[in-house]
């Protein structure tokens, strides 16, 4: 081959190859309608009190578990709390996703979340840093992306306190949350990794699908009104003290389990400990 021609040849190789990003930009953009068959419980009316299998809780996180009471939520200054980011996946309401684009380059800032809810998440694409440990929390917390080639995995820090599930599992204020979004043509996955020195001794890890649906409409968030309630003794805070609860033990012998596995704790995240349970008595 002539040089001349393999030079241009080349030439136009680099051309081609430079027009191409380093890393692949999936589009996450649009309504994502929910699959509520996956862990049906989970994503409507909760699960029952006393199940805390597959969740890695320390002595800390199963004694706050075990004080929860959903009543508090009666209190006028519960009534209107908003899901935090871990928890707005499992929403009733789809999620709508939509890019933040600077007008100048073209560059996505960000991508927002929301839920038909006032809380909108930003996912931070223009490499700003976290804000300080000592800055404030909120539900939405902060949240910064970098991509993985196809996927995008997105680091949030400062998480107000909430729960990591609706029976009271707790998740403490110091907890940070690792995300990975994948998208497979219109199957949108997002993986969560809840990472917490307070309550938990190993990482929890629940996955979450949704399916792109091109009939949602935009419709408006959803506001929040307080009702006070009248039967409730004025001043009082719904609680439970520890040690006078039997959630554990109904959940049990509903199951036929043994109580020491609904109690949780990270070996009961793994199949071995189905070896484990056969040696164990049941109620």
């Amino acid at each position: 081959m002539h040089r001349a021609t393999l030079f241009g040849l080349l030439l136009a190789a680099f051309i081609v190859l430079g027009a191409i990003p380093a890393n692949a930009q999936v589009d996450f953009s649009g309504y994502w309608a929910n699959r509520f068959h996956e862990d049906q419980e989970e994503r409507s009316p909760g699960g029952p009190l006393g199940d805390y299998l597959g969740f890695p809780l320390n002595a800390a996180g199963r004694l706050r578990a075990d004080s929860w009471d959903a009543a508090l939520y009666g209190l006028p200054e519960w009534q209107c709390r908003p899901h935090s980011s871990f928890n707005m996946w499992r929403s009733v309401h789809p999620a709508r996703i939509y890019k933040e684009v600077n007008p100048v380059t073209g560059d996505t800032i960000a991508f927002h979340v929301n839920f038909r809810d006032l809380i909108d998440r930003a996912i931070y694409l223009d490499g700003r840093p976290h804000p300080s440990e000592d800055a404030a929390h909120s539900w939405a917390g902060f949240s910064t992306g970098k991509w993985d080639g196809d996927t995008l995995t997105v680091e949030t820090t400062h998480l107000k306190e909430y729960l990591l599930k609706r029976d009271g599992i707790p998740m403490s204020d110091l907890a940070h949350m690792t995300e990975h979004w994948m998208r497979h043509g219109d199957v949108l996955t997002i993986v969560q990794i809840i990472y917490d020195p307070v309550y938990l001794t190993e990482p929890f890890i629940q996955s979450t699908d949704f399916a792109l649906d091109l009939h949602i409409e935009g419709d408006p968030p959803q506001l929040c009104e307080i009702e006070e309630e009248t039967d409730r003794p004025k001043n009082s805070v719904p609680h439970r003290l520890p040690g006078t609860t039997t959630d554990n033990e109904e959940y049990a012998k509903k199951f036929n389990l043994p109580v020491e596995a609904t109690k949780g704790g990270a070996e009961t995240m793994y199949p071995e400990y189905r070896k484990k349970l056969k040696q164990v008595s049941r109620p």
